[in-house]
């Protein structure tokens, strides 16, 4: 539930909402509309940031009008290239779009769930206007998450979103965790970079870092790459399982709207000296591949959602405790 009062306002975070049911309790920034914790039974099942801090990079947020990156910055759409701002100014490119640094208004809040949204407005990189609303509700079955953008503008205008947690599985280190992906297909980025370079089948292509089908341990890979030929289940939703020597786990879950997802182990520069190096799993479910923006360029499908006025689009995904 909203904590009101002028210090709260001023949290660098921006405005904290907390809801709760059953065994699990989610803790949301309005900045980003970012998950900032989400624990069962008070074990954290996500890497979690403190109220008062800025949010350490994209962590917990929701990323659009575009996950991952645009190469460069530059893309062309309707016969028109624009020049983005490069946010990953390390690798020279557009990272995760606008919305993880606008601050949303809540919209509706209950003691399970809670709704904001904000207006990604015209300018010169992207003038377009789309509204982004996002629900998080908790229920027996964890956290789900719901991501709807509407396009507010008189022409279409490129869209692709996903969010950003970084999973936890339990007390153990990463290296120890278990981990199953049910995707036959992984994208060669470039070592410097990480642009997009080839699809490859995992079994072909170093199965021992990136092949995930069967369950294993995750050991000391690193993995900062996106998957798609992504395998639904009965029930037709993928399902990611992370799971710690203890017993603990944690599963995230999404559906055909996200045919893409991407797979970071959390290396930073610096290695065991930083207090967040392979701290959690990040798993991101995204309705495209990283720089579908140059969709033109690539010779298989990137998912790119194009937005008619007045229409819209909506992905959604669940993180549960095992």
């Amino acid at each position: 539930m909203r904590e009101d009062g002028a210090m709260i306002s001023a949290l660098r975070s921006g405005t904290p909402f907390t809801i709760r049911f059953g065994a699990y309790e989610a803790e949301i920034a309005s900045i980003g509309a970012s998950l900032r914790a989400l624990r069962h039974d008070g074990r954290d099942l996500v890497v979690p940031f403190n109220a008062d801090e800025v949010r350490p990079g994209f962590r917990g947020a929701v990323l659009a009008p575009w996950p991952n990156r645009v190469v460069e910055g530059r893309y062309d759409f309707g016969g028109v290239e624009y020049e983005l701002a490069l946010t990953e100014p390390n690798r020279g490119h557009a990272l995760h779009g606008f919305a993880g640094w606008l601050d949303f208004e809540v919209t509706a809040l209950s003691d399970d769930a809670v709704t904001l949204q904000a207006v990604i407005v015209p300018q010169t990189s992207y003038p377009w206007r789309v509204r982004v609303e996002t629900t998080y509700r908790l229920g027996a079955g964890g956290l789900t998450q719901v991501v709807r953008a509407v396009n507010e503008g008189a022409d279409a205008a490129p869209f692709g979103t996903g969010p950003h947690p970084y999973l936890v599985a339990g007390p153990g280190a990463l290296d120890t965790w278990t981990f199953e992906l049910p995707a036959s297909v992984v994208l060669e980025v470039t070592p410097d970079r990480l642009s997009p370079v080839a699809l490859h089948d995992v079994a072909e292509h170093e199965p021992e870092r990136f092949d995930w089908r069967a369950s294993r341990v995750l050991g000391a890979v690193e993995i900062d790459h996106a998957y798609t030929g992504i395998t639904g289940g009965d029930d037709g939703r993928a399902t990611v399982r992370l799971t710690d020597p203890s017993g603990s786990g944690v599963a995230m879950s999404w559906d055909a709207a996200c045919p893409w997802v991407q797979v970071h182990t959390a290396d930073l520069p610096g290695g065991p000296a930083q207090p967040f190096h392979r701290a959690g799993l990040a798993v991101e479910p995204m309705t495209c591949a990283p720089d579908a923006f140059n969709d033109a360029r690539y010779p298989f499908d990137t998912g790119l959602i194009v937005l008619e006025p007045g229409e819209s689009a909506e992905a959604a995904w669940t993180i549960a405790a095992l």
